[in-house]
């Protein structure tokens, strides 16, 4: 082979591939700037450049009169970089800082933290941890410190701030107002977390020289800070049923309790409470059973009784037979829980809820048309959710004739409550519908929303249903008044207003508890005043296995009692209460506590029925009279010269200007009406002495 030839083809083939490769490089130099360039500007980008969020503001949660039920307040985890500190300035202010921080936070003495930042300040370390979950207060100080004082980008401080929800009141209304967790919201933080959340914004950073980022100007995208939630709850109601609740629990150990508070013509829930019973003895709101569907009991029997007059079937006068309390239908006897009860008016068998009359009423009138009964329970219904505007409701359980477990004794149980389950809430709103005049009113949480203090949507009471007319109604009134009056919830009676209602017992059954456990559900449902009732209140307990007191009437009806008589005292219901009984006090003076001539001529101009005593002098303290015309007047108190006197139960003007006349300097904490005072009633005054009001 010629050896020219053989050096021109080698030449040729190098020349070959040193194209072919130069050609690869250029097509993958393309294939770059084409297809990679975009997502590899972009990370060089990231370098030197990057987005920062900026969070938006959470809405607040209020009652209607503007009380914070829930909150976010900003909390600060901080931490320092080390790397930016000037060597001089670290070691002219580490002294001073070290003591500065040994005083904010009380934890380590001023040498230990000199110590951990010398160590820190030579290890460079650019994220030493400070703190955690600072108050705000706490971190403005912390800026103002020297060195720190320098700002991030010499004073190395650097602050990651945290939202953190708060109730001011504590576990008040816990499962109703709701929990703030990023993954678990509960009661009205969930329902209304659109509106809450608000919209988070953004902007650009650059990263400048000491490896620091700073906001590029122009870039910001401001947030959208969440809107405010208006509720209807009334914080003073929620808080007397709270405690009403929790004290007939710990007396009895109780399981769980739950209490409602309806406003009659709208549906407004002024108070939700739910307390179980915790392994440690104490009571918390762990599940919002109002909204839990269990067996009733005789609080059903309004049911029955308005199905057999919507029917016409009879009337509440009619004679019924409860053969002694005791009848058996099928291969069941039903029985009264007192047994020897003879012929008896339909509203007398309604206030001693016998659960044999009821049951033979049912079977009497529905035993051929079962159907017919259970269609009531659609129209009343109790077949569907309230539709409350709260998670976590769970649908009632119906049996119809039409269900495989229907039976010849599903009829004259379900008429007393049993065999059906429906909530608490579905009780408070059927027997509200009674107050209301027949019309029943959807039951709901929240009033409006609101965004910078103006209403940018208001909710409506909404009428879901007629139960009955007038004539009917007329019936059912006597009925639950008889109760109160002189049936199984005599005992409860007050004698400055009327109430009505019904009391219901039931055995429970239900999961790993049998009926032969010995566990009942006392309730108490009813309404304030008997006529031209403001408030509906629903009561339901569960008790301990054999627990001593289980009847709705010994249970949940003092909770009940307790409850109203707050509302009426505390003039929440605006109506007038019968005084006759008042003018019979002895030595004609009513239990009332001292106050300005002022506040007592406002509460007896209120009473617009009865007659009252001209007060020249309005600013003196008073006491409240009334003689054996029950002609109301106030007079001049009976005040011991020298000596402190006693304030608890006053509200909070009239307790002041006691006291500071008395030459003495008020303190107050809290809110409300005085609970406690600091120096005991009847103690002689210092003059100038401080005296501290607790507030309940």
């Amino acid at each position: 082979m010629d050896v020219k030839k053989d050096i021109r083809f080698r030449v040729y083939m190098a020349f070959t591939f040193i194209c072919l490769f130069g050609i690869a490089i250029i097509m993958k130099a393309i294939m770059i700037q084409v297809k990679e360039g975009p997502k590899l500007r972009a990370e060089a980008r990231e370098l030197q450049t990057r987005f920062d969020t900026l969070i938006a503001e959470r809405g607040n949660i209020y009652t209607e009169d503007g009380t914070m039920l829930s909150t976010s307040i900003p909390e600060f985890d901080v931490h320092v970089d080390f790397s930016v500190m000037d060597s001089a300035l670290f070691n002219k202010n580490i002294d001073t800082l070290s003591l500065c921080l040994a005083g904010l936070f009380l934890d380590k003495s001023s040498t230990e933290y000199k110590e951990d930042f010398i160590r820190a300040y030579n290890e460079e370390d650019r994220y030493f941890l400070l703190k955690k979950k600072l108050r705000y207060n706490q971190y403005e100080t912390l800026r103002s410190f020297p060195i720190f004082n320098k700002g991030k980008a010499r004073g190395g401080l650097i602050a990651d701030p945290q939202e953190k929800r708060t109730m001011p009141y504590a576990m008040v209304g816990l499962r109703t107002i709701g929990m703030f967790r990023d993954s678990n919201k509960t009661g009205i933080e969930r329902a209304y977390d659109k509106y809450l959340t608000g919209e988070n914004g953004r902007r650009m950073l650059r990263k400048s020289t000491g490896n620091n980022w700073i906001a590029i100007e122009g870039t910001e995208i401001d947030p959208q800070n969440g809107k405010d939630v208006v509720t209807t709850i009334d914080i003073n109601i929620q808080d007397v049923a709270e405690h009403a609740l929790m004290s007939v629990l710990e007396k009895y150990e109780c399981t769980y309790g739950t209490c409602i508070v309806m406003e009659v013509n709208t549906g407004k829930i002024r108070s939700l409470v739910n307390l179980g019973r915790q392994s440690d003895g104490s009571y918390f709101e762990d599940f919002n059973y109002a909204m839990s569907p269990t067996e009733p009991g005789s609080t059903f029997k309004l049911v029955t009784l308005l199905s057999i007059l919507n029917d016409r079937k009879t009337n509440v006068e009619q004679i019924i037979d409860p053969e002694g309390g005791k009848i058996r239908f099928g291969n069941r006897v039903m029985k009264d829980s007192h047994l020897g009860l003879g012929p008896i008016p339909i509203w007398k068998a309604y206030a001693e809820s016998s659960n044999a009359a009821f049951a033979k009423l049912a079977y009497m009138y529905y035993r051929e048309h079962p159907s017919q009964f259970t269609d009531h329970l659609k129209q009343f219904h109790l077949n569907v959710k309230t539709g409350i505007d709260l998670p976590g409701e769970r649908p009632p359980v119906v049996n119809t004739p039409d269900s495989k477990i229907w039976s010849a004794t599903s009829l004259p149980w379900m008429a007393t409550g049993y065999g059906i389950q429906v909530t608490p809430l579905h009780t408070c709103m059927l027997y509200n519908a009674v107050a209301n005049k027949g019309k029943m009113v959807k039951p709901y949480l929240v009033n409006s929303i609101r965004e910078y203090g103006k209403d940018v949507k208001v909710f409506q009471p909404e009428v879901v249903a007629t139960i009955a007319d007038s004539t009917v109604l007329a019936q059912v009134n006597k009925c639950v008044s008889a109760v109160v009056t002189e049936g199984t919830a005599k005992g409860i009676q007050s004698p400055y207003y009327t109430m009505a209602g019904k009391t219901g017992t039931a055995q429970v059954s239900d999961g790993a508890i049998k009926y032969s456990s010995g566990v009942y559900q006392g309730s108490f449902v009813g309404f304030i005043p008997a006529t031209e009732p403001r408030y509906t209140i629903c009561v339901v307990i569960r008790t301990k296995p054999h627990s001593a007191a289980y009847y709705g009437g010994a249970i949940a009806a003092p909770v009940f009692r307790m409850v109203a008589d707050k509302i009426f005292s505390a003039n929440m219901g605006a109506w007038d209460g019968p005084l006759d009984s008042l003018a019979r006090t002895a030595n004609n003076l009513l239990p009332a506590k001292l106050a300005t001539a002022h506040s007592y001529q406002i509460l007896l101009s209120a009473l617009r029925k009865h007659s009252v005593t001209p007060v020249d002098a309005m600013n003196m303290m008073m006491q409240l009279r009334t003689d054996s015309t029950r002609h109301l007047a106030v007079e001049p108190a009976k005040m011991f010269r020298n000596l402190v006197p006693d304030v608890t139960g006053m509200g909070l003007k009239d307790a002041v200007y006691i006291l500071e006349n008395s030459g003495m300097q008020v303190t107050v904490q809290g809110k409300g009406k005085v609970a406690s005072q600091s120096i005991e009633a009847g103690t002689r005054v210092v003059k100038g002495q401080n005296i501290i009001l607790q507030l309940s």
